[in-house]
């Protein structure tokens, strides 16, 4: 990501908050029902009370309250973009890590987290706002943090991208999406996770991937 893309995503996050506020308009969520579905197929990949937890894209950190609610204790770390929507999830939680960045800014060691998370960060091309989004560089990036998630968890990775199958979706011109197949092929050749799993049906245009380090 360039810091031209970087900041355009910046400016968008920041004019979605001024707009709804604390709210998942203000995260490009159309509500929270949509939110809570995704956290919970998330959440099924197996993280149990103890285990540590980095958030990519986090928003507001809204997935550790849901987490909490769930039953479910855990070292929970975010990270966002959006400096607005980080300030003001540290009021609303004061009690987890909210960091401002990227996954590239962060640099996480090797193995630093149980698991890592991301729900909706890999939603937008770099280049929406501009008149020729650029597909196959939002792809690029995107493959980049899959791999880098994935080298930073001990156990799994979980995340969400859309799915190419939906029509609507696959036409957008501000969206980025995936066929489930094309992210079999990538994660079978860039990745080789001890085992992986793709989870769908839960929406429509919407799609899971669990990455798993261990058997556990």
């Amino acid at each position: 990501m360039n810091h031209k893309q970087r900041q355009r995503i910046i400016d968008a996050q920041r004019d979605a908050f001024k707009r709804h506020g604390y709210h998942p308009n203000a995260l490009l969520w159309s509500n929270t029902e949509i939110q809570q579905i995704r956290f919970k197929v998330l959440a099924d990949i197996g993280i149990k009370s103890g285990d540590s937890m980095l958030d990519v894209g986090c928003g507001f950190g809204d997935y550790a309250v849901y987490l909490h609610k769930d039953g479910k204790t855990v070292d929970y770390t975010g990270l966002d973009l959006s400096a607005e929507l980080i300030l003001e999830g540290r009021k609303r939680f004061p009690e987890i890590e909210l960091i401002i960045g990227d996954l590239f800014d962060l640099n996480p060691a090797a193995e630093s987290y149980d698991y890592v998370a991301l729900s909706g960060a890999l939603n937008r091309k770099l280049d929406y706002l501009s008149d020729k989004p650029e597909q196959d560089s939002s792809k690029s990036y995107a493959r980049r943090v899959i791999k880098r998630m994935f080298q930073t968890c001990r156990k799994g990775v979980a995340f969400n991208v859309l799915d190419a199958r939906h029509e609507w979706t696959a036409n957008r011109w501000d969206l980025l999406s995936f066929h489930p197949d094309e992210m079999s092929d990538f994660i079978m050749q860039s990745i080789q996770p001890e085992r992986f799993q793709i989870i769908d049906g839960y929406l429509e245009n919407d799609f899971t991937v669990y990455l798993y380090k261990t058997r556990t």
